[in-house]
């Protein structure tokens, strides 16, 4: 049940978890915004002013990450799915339109697959689909920031993740201050990604039948393998590629007009 009602942030209780639930912001066709791996709803504030001229712009925790809280259970990628679809749900407006990132954007995609009554559009930013294309560099790297990670070194695990998986050298000190304290306060849900062996899977062809929109967008400024994996996502699913020119894997971070000029060209023509 919901214990609050919008405009004012509420609490969604859905499977043994609190979920936060950020207020909405603006006016026009609902948009949800599906964070990553590490972060929250923070994670999308230099991006919700520009959006929130043309949307009714949600952002959330999800589960057992900043505001919300986990549940007793590691929860799987499905778990999350559940979640967003019921975010959805508590909103009274859908279908909706979804932009999302890294982690979220293979639950935003699994979901347009699994429930696409829910949804009208994606965009899917730099979806790290590894199910679909090994990259074991990375495998090997996750594998050892989730020993950092349980053996208590949180901030140096968090940091080396951002700078050696998906930012590149430098990349950390791009990340705002409140994200940084946010992603090593969530470091524990990482740990919760890798117990899922499905985490970085996608049903291509359930995906492949929603009907348009569905855009996959990438950087041409961050590791090389996000962009790859992202292309490969497209290509399977025969959608358009959008890259992003001078961005990586955080655009909501280093270039949000740029961000938001794609995601309102491509769900305001479904508006």
């Amino acid at each position: 049940m919901i214990h609050a009602s919008a405009p004012a942030p509420v609490r969604l209780t859905i499977g043994g978890a609190d979920l936060h639930i950020d207020a909405p912001q603006g006016d026009g066709p609902p948009l949800v915004l599906v964070h990553g791996a590490w972060t929250g709803a923070a994670t999308w504030a230099l991006l919700t002013g520009p959006l929130a001229a043309d949307f009714s712009v949600v952002a959330y925790d999800r589960r057992g990450h900043s505001r919300s809280t986990r549940g007793a259970e590691a929860p799987t990628r499905h778990r999350h799915e559940d979640d967003l679809a019921a975010v959805i749900a508590s909103l009274g407006a859908g279908p909706v339109h979804l932009a999302a990132s890294s982690y979220g954007a293979l639950l935003a995609l699994e979901l347009a697959g699994r429930r696409p009554d829910l949804i009208r559009g994606v965009v899917a930013h730099e979806p790290p689909a590894i199910a679909l294309r090994s990259v074991p560099e990375m495998e090997a790297l996750f594998a050892g920031v989730g020993e950092q990670i349980a053996a208590g070194d949180a901030p140096a695990a968090t940091r080396r993740f951002f700078e050696d998986a998906v930012l590149g050298p430098g990349g950390w000190a791009l990340v705002p201050e409140p994200v940084q304290a946010a992603a090593i306060a969530n470091a524990q849900t990482f740990l919760d990604m890798l117990a899922d062996p499905r985490w970085g899977a996608l049903d291509v062809a359930a995906i492949a039948r929603h009907p348009e929109p569905i855009r996959i967008t990438c950087g041409d400024a961050g590791p090389a393998w996000l962009p790859d994996i992202a292309a490969d996502v497209a290509a399977r699913l025969g959608r358009e590629l959008t890259v992003i020119p001078g961005t990586g894997h955080t655009p909501h971070h280093t270039h949000p007009e740029a961000f938001a000029a794609v995601i309102r060209e491509v769900l305001s023509s479904d508006a």
